[in-house]
Formats: structure tokens, C-alpha cells, sequence
């Protein structure tokens, strides 16, 4: 049996962060991991009231002095915790209430999930994507060919009226042909052949908050933190202009005329997009400080036809995420209110590789 001298504190060399706390919620203990977690220094972390250290949880305050009382125990699953930094993160949390001299403590056990919960979502949602993906390409061709057929036969028939009120109603049916074909182009994505070539992704995001500056969103502040050490990308710009703006454009909607924008760059490594490990990445960033995307659309947000707008297609998202699967590439989305952050990793390959 080890003597007391030589045991071994395991909490060190767990990855959950291991929190004990006294009946006010005082921080008494705690292991590396939770430095790690909380980006606070464990000098720091000692004496700091629990309740602080979050700017909102999921996880009610109440809930810990109700299990103070009731000396019982607790787990609570996908617990979102935003810091007072900023930052956010989503846990699974247990709570065990112990005895220490005497007196009510407890014992925190958080685990971080966001990773495999962010690479179980992709999953499913790439597989959901691909599956509406192809029911609605199987669905335009099938209304394209009697919509072509409806069109023709409406000119023909426009041919042979000399009544000009009857030749109106068979303009109607060309024009409104035309219009259902048009959608059905949109489902299907961009109808042109992409033209690829080595450009630099920030001169894209210039002309798109140009574009932006166009419109009247003189209260809107648009803002950039662009990383000048991304090289220049093998690309189509203008797709990858059309996908950018499609969100921008999403995000000056959600500001409803006051807020701000920022585009921000960075270099992301060592990443894997759909199952494809790539060393080097860009990251584009647009963030706004908007009310944030409803629960009920997150699942669905790039099927087409969804959107939460009244008089919104629902193909802007779709539209911009068939782009960036075009290039390889991928957007997350992370939302909750007074923030809404879309990022598109864009691989950084060789020419070759995009062929």
C-alpha cells in the first residue's frame, strides 16, 4: 500500500476539468483541465465565485444550490457554457455532492464535447445534405422537361391567336414557365462552368463589402481582421464572391439596419473536411452581432426552400454551400443570441488537385 506521501492525484492527468467547490460555489480546487477549459490559470481560478467565471450556461446556478441541500448527485448532457471572454463551448457535466469536514461541497466534472459533437453533426448533416442534394436534382429535371414542353406549346399557340387579349394569357404562360425554370436553375446550383484560378481570397471579400456598401446600411459597421499570410488561393472568385455574399447579405437582414459585420481570415491546420485530411486551410469568418438563427432552422439551414425569412427563397445558403463543396471546402455555423458566426474553410491545395 502507497503511503501517504506517494499517492498520485489522477485528476491531473484527466482531460474533464475536475472543479471542487464549498456551499457559496467558491472555486477550492481544481485540476490542469480545467485551466485549459476556462483559459484561466489555476492561481487565479482559486477563491473566484463559479457563477463568474460564465456570462450565461444552460446549466442554472439553482440547480447546484438545490443539490448543495438535497446531498444528491447529477449529469446533464450538452450543457452550452458561454465565457465572460466570449468564448463558448459545449460539455457534459456531472455534479456529486460530497461531505468535507462537516460541511456541504461539490464536485464538478466537465467534460468538453464540442469536437465530437461538431464531427457527428457534420456526418449526419453532410449525409442529409447529399440526400436532399439528389431528391432535388431528380425532382428539376423532372419539372424542367414538361415546363420546356409547356413553353413551346404556349408559343405555338401564340402564333396562331390574332386576338391580342388572347395572346396576353399565352405570354403569361411563357413568362411564368420562364420564371419556374429559372428557380429550378437555382436549385440545381451555378449553370456555368467554373473557371478556377490562383486569386486572392481578400480581394474577393473587398468587392463583396464594397457591394455591401452600396446598399443603405449606414448604421451597419462593417469591419475586417484579414491574416496577410494566406497565400493566394486556386479558386473560382466569382462563385466564391456569390457564396460569401449570399451569408453577408444574411447577416444585414438579421442586423434589421444596426450592428456590425467583421470578415476575419486566419490560416487553420491540420483539418479534416468530409473525411479528407488537408494541412493547411483558409478560414473565412463573417460574424454578426445579430439576435441569432432560430433552434428550429439550425438543422436545416442550407436545405433549399428553408428560410425564416417572409419573403426569403431559401436558396441563398443552399446555393452558397454547393460552392464550397464545389471547392472542396466547408461551413460551420455556430449561433446564439447577440452572435451568429458562419466560417468557410477553403482548402489550400495544389492546382493539380482541382482539376
Amino acid at each position: 500500500m502507497l503511503e501517504k506521501s506517494q499517492r498520485v492525484d489522477l485528476t491531473q492527468y484527466l482531460t474533464s476539468a475536475i472543479i471542487l467547490v464549498d456551499d457559496e460555489l467558491t472555486i477550492l480546487s481544481a485540476n490542469p483541465a480545467t485551466e485549459t477549459l476556462m483559459e484561466i490559470s489555476i492561481n487565479r481560478l482559486l477563491g473566484l465565485p463559479l457563477p463568474e467565471l460564465f456570462s450565461s450556461s444552460t446549466l442554472h446556478i439553482g440547480r447546484l444550490y438545490r443539490t448543495l441541500k438535497q446531498a444528491n448527485s447529477f449529469s446533464d448532457s450538452e450543457v452550452q457554457i458561454i465565457f465572460q471572454d466570449g468564448r463558448h463551448s459545449l460539455v457534459d457535466v456531472t455534479i456529486s455532492h460530497i461531505e468535507l469536514k462537516g460541511k456541504a461541497h461539490l464536485v464538478l466534472e466537465i467534460k468538453p464535447i464540442d469536437q465530437q459533437k461538431r464531427i457527428s453533426k457534420e456526418n449526419l448533416q453532410w449525409a442529409q445534405q447529399q440526400a436532399a442534394k439528389e431528391l432535388v436534382r431528380g425532382l428539376a429535371h423532372e419539372i424542367k422537361n414538361p415546363l420546356g414542353g409547356l413553353r413551346g406549346a404556349a408559343q405555338l399557340l401564340g402564333k396562331q391567336l390574332d386576338n391580342p387579349e388572347l395572346l396576353e394569357f399565352t405570354e403569361i404562360i411563357i413568362e411564368q414557365a420562364d420564371r419556374l425554370t429559372n428557380l429550378v436553375d437555382r436549385l440545381l446550383g451555378p449553370n456555368k462552368l467554373s473557371s478556377f484560378q490562383v486569386y486572392n481570397v481578400h480581394a474577393v471579400l473587398e468587392k463583396i463589402r464594397n457591394l455591401l456598401n452600396l446598399d443603405d446600411i449606414s448604421q451597419i459597421k462593417i469591419s475586417r481582421d484579414y491574416d496577410p499570410s494566406i497565400p493566394d488561393l486556386w479558386l473560382d472568385p466569382d462563385q466564391i464572391q456569390q457564396a460569401v455574399l449570399n451569408i453577408a447579405r444574411n447577416s444585414v437582414q438579421a442586423l434589421q439596419g444596426k450592428g456590425e459585420i467583421q470578415f476575419i481570415t486566419r490560416i487553420e491546420r491540420q483539418l479534416t473536411i468530409h473525411g479528407q485530411r488537408f494541412p493547411l486551410c483558409a478560414k473565412i469568418q463573417i460574424i454578426d452581432n445579430g439576435p441569432g438563427i432560430p433552434i428550429k432552422l439550425r438543422d436545416t439551414l442550407f436545405y433549399p426552400m428553408v428560410t425564416g425569412k417572409k419573403d426569403g427563397t431559401g436558396l441563398g445558403l443552399s446555393i452558397a454551400q454547393n460552392i464550397v463543396d464545389h471547392h472542396k471546402g466547408k461551413i460551420d455555423v455556430e449561433s446564439w443570441p447577440g452572435h451568429t458566426e458562419f466560417s468557410i474553410y477553403l482548402p489550400i491545395i495544389e492546382q493539380k488537385e482541382t482539376s
